[in-house]
């Protein structure tokens, strides 16, 4: 009989139906189904179907791998408490299938513009806009045409790692614009000798005038000359490749400079040759009376300069050493400090300080030292008993003997570079055309026709 009304009970509830004062509870249970794209996986609740009770809330953790990120859940996403982010919840209100979405992360990616000017251009990577990875390192490499020479880099300079080098590279941690800048490597200029002139074409020849009885006029067949200078009674050239030239009186072996390389600088006093190396040494041949080519133990220098019968030299810190004749001061230079240029004349030395004001030692009988009052000077060169000033706006100062009218150069405009000789002045103006004052002893200051660029 109990075995019969249990049986009758059960039957009642398969039918929805209860007996009064009863009542009966069924769970009700959904599935939720996870997975993931390539790029990550789902930490929390898993991979794979879960089932929950209907309402329950459910934890949702998905996690990128190294190079991807997560992008949002798809599918059956209503319950989602949001699907943008990896770290959300799911209500389980129904049987659910979703699906974490990853994607690799996208390279930060900038530009890199190149420009070259005239006479060169860029062949690594090319001319143009290239773009690059975030930290990619690109080669640079600058190629100059014949005739020319790579000076620097400009523009957005600051990932460069050498902005003095045709061949660099730069690190590409922004979007950069560049330029390779190109010069002629034949820069005009003139130079004096005691009794001649020597100018230096924009094509790299030379041409010369004035007294040439040891030949020192003769230079006309000079080429890939990028510095002259003029001594005595001879004539030096630098060629591009830093070997030199030198034509006229070699008596004391003043022009015996075949073997030098690696020179980046020339001058010549009345006897003797100097030459700045490219490791900022120094090498001296010629007549060594005084000592003037007593330079074999200079170092950091930048540049040198060769008097009559002393030699200066000008050290990267500003000071200056010298070496030679010392019959009027001309090498108490000692104390000098702050120089940017300097120059030799027969008895006195002249240098140039940073802030444009001149210092002078040596003999003074007119006032060829007393520059206390020149200001504004970019170059100065020192003749014999007379100094000359270059001021930036072209026009040029002098001071000191003016038998010949050496110093007659208050007309001048215009004027970029100029020298000093034994006893005329000669400047080269902008146009490239040359200007010169003083005695014209064996024609050294007929260059009226010169045009150098």
């Amino acid at each position: 009989m109990r075995k019969k009304l249990l049986a009758a009970i059960g039957c009642l509830v398969l039918l929805g139906l209860t007996l009064p004062g009863c009542a009966t509870e069924v769970e009700q249970l959904v599935a939720l189904t996870v997975s993931s794209t390539v790029g990550g996986t789902i930490a929390e609740p898993g991979q794979g179907t879960f089932s929950y009770d209907a309402g329950t809330v459910v934890d949702l953790v998905a996690e990128a791998e190294a190079g991807y990120q997560f992008v949002e859940w798809t599918g059956d996403v209503d319950a989602v408490a949001d699907i943008n982010a990896a770290s959300t919840a799911i209500t389980m209100d129904e049987d659910s299938e979703i699906l974490a979405d990853f994607e690799v992360i996208p390279a930060v990616r900038y530009n890199l513009t190149t420009w070259s000017t005239g006479g060169g251009s860029i062949t690594d990577p090319g001319e143009g806009t290239y773009t690059y990875d975030e930290g990619t390192v690109v080669d640079l490499l600058a190629e100059a045409e014949e005739g020319y020479k790579f000076v620097s880099w400009t523009g957005d300079v600051g990932a460069i790692d050498d902005v003095n080098a045709a061949s660099t590279v730069i690190t590409m941690n922004d979007s950069y614009s560049i330029t390779a800048n190109f010069e002629s490597k034949y820069a005009p200029m003139v130079a004096t000798g005691i009794w001649h002139t020597v100018g230096l074409k924009a094509d790299g020849t030379a041409v010369a005038v004035g007294y040439n009885e040891y030949g020192q006029c003769d230079v006309g067949d000079w080429t890939d000359i990028i510095q002259v200078a003029g001594g005595g009674y001879h004539t030096v050239g630098l060629k591009s490749d830093g070997t030199v030239v030198a034509v006229g009186w070699n008596e004391d072996g003043q022009c015996n400079v075949d073997g030098w390389t690696d020179v980046i600088q020339v001058d010549a006093g009345k006897f003797h040759t100097v030459a700045l190396m490219a490791n900022g040494t120094v090498v001296a041949t010629g007549w060594i009376g005084y000592g003037q080519c007593d330079v074999d133990d200079w170092t950091g220098i930048i540049q040198v300069s060769a008097g009559y019968y002393h030699t200066v030299g000008l050290k990267s810190d500003g000071t200056v050493l010298a070496v030679g004749v010392n019959f009027g001061g001309e090498i108490e230079v000692g104390d000098w400090t702050d120089i940017i240029q300097l120059d030799g004349g027969a008895h006195h030395t002249v240098g140039l300080k940073s802030d444009g004001t001149v210092v002078a030692v040596g003999r003074n009988e007119h006032e060829e030292c007393a520059l206390d009052d020149w200001t504004d000077i970019v170059q100065v060169c020192a003749g014999c008993r007379f100094t000359v000033g270059l001021k930036p706006d072209g026009t040029v100062v002098a001071r000191g003997l003016n038998q010949y009218a050496q110093c007659e150069v208050g007309w001048w405009s215009s004027i970029v570079q100029l020298d000093a000789g034994i006893a005329h002045t000669v400047g080269l103006e902008i146009d490239g055309s040359v200007v010169a004052v003083g005695t014209n002893n064996a024609g050294r200051c007929e260059v009226g026709d010169w045009m150098l660029t």
